[in-house]
């Protein structure tokens, strides 16, 4: 009913054939590959290439396809997470080139989803950064169409350090912004690669979005979230997130797992949920890293049929 995966990001030292051959042999059905451009990364988990699109061609094609066969494991989607509203023109223009490549990547690979931010302005407000976006999307989401490709939004406020401040480097990040973006862009392709960690982190309700937005859900991001209560009453809000909350893996943090799965099975998803490691307490060697997948795994096959 729903095919579990991994993000491929937590493996950024392995080859693809290393990601897919764990894949296969800890019964993995499917896993989100990292495809950015191949470059220093600007932050922790991007800058990963286990697909490099640039050079797609018949024999890596073929290697790609084998791959997954013999380990009889698929790509759920393929990943790349920018800011293609940077305010930089330049950045933008490179950002938005690399998610066109990324779509058609998906067409030549015979993979229905890619996942990415809409990104943001941190500087600028909401209503300035739906102008941006109103400029910058339709067009991505046109050649998605006709490509019959879908994009999956990751909900992923972007808001971490002082250059993230205050708005963060990611529009979509509440249902009522979602809102706003679906009425400018109705496509059925246009939609979420939804996480709801993000949402605990906010105070916000991370079960009802799934029951509000079933037809939008592309593709799924299994991350867990600790917020810690005392830190907050301390901060506030308004504070850094990281100076009240931390990333988990699934089962060690405040996500309500029965009643997620519960809600993903009630609309009918039928599709990837794929677990994303940033668990900085598994990140002190390559053995601790495997744990965290294998852990995550044995916790949240209870929820799956």
């Amino acid at each position: 009913m729903l095919d579990l995966g991994f993000v491929s990001a937590i493996l950024a030292q392995n080859s693809f054939e290393e990601v897919i051959g764990f894949a296969g042999d800890h019964g993995f059905k499917c896993v989100e590959i990292m495809c950015w451009p191949k470059g220093k990364a600007e932050r922790r988990y991007a800058g990963v290439t286990h697909i490099d699109i640039d050079y797609l061609d018949s024999g890596s094609l073929e290697n790609i396809k084998s791959t997954l066969q013999k380990n009889q494991v698929y790509i759920s989607g393929l990943g790349y997470y920018p800011n293609p509203l940077d305010p930089d023109e330049e950045k933008s223009h490179v950002y938005v080139n690399h998610i066109e490549k990324l779509i058609l990547a998906a067409d030549r690979l015979g993979i229905p989803v890619i996942n990415t931010f809409v990104g943001r302005d941190p500087k600028k407000t909401v209503a300035y950064n739906l102008d941006r976006f109103k400029e910058i999307w339709p067009g991505l989401v046109s050649l998605a169409d006709s490509k019959n490709i879908k994009i999956g939004i990751e909900n992923c406020p972007m808001l971490f350090t002082e250059d993230e401040w205050p708005g963060g480097k990611n529009l979509a990040t509440t249902p009522a912004i979602w809102d706003q973006m679906f009425e400018i862009i109705p496509s059925a392709n246009f939609g979420l690669n939804y996480d709801p960690s993000h949402l605990v982190w906010m105070q916000m309700d991370e079960i009802q979005p799934i029951y509000d937005y079933p037809d939008r859900l592309h593709h799924i991001h299994l991350k867990d979230v600790k917020v810690y209560k005392d830190k907050l009453d301390k901060v506030g809000i308004m504070a850094y997130p990281l100076e009240y909350h931390s990333p988990k893996i699934p089962g060690y943090g405040d996500v309500r797992w029965g009643d997620f799965f519960s809600a993903l099975t009630t609309v009918g998803y039928r599709g990837p949920v794929c677990i994303e490691v940033e668990d900085k307490a598994f990140e002190n060697s390559d053995g601790d890293i495997q744990k965290a997948i294998l852990t995550s795994r044995n916790y949240v096959r209870q929820f799956l049929a």
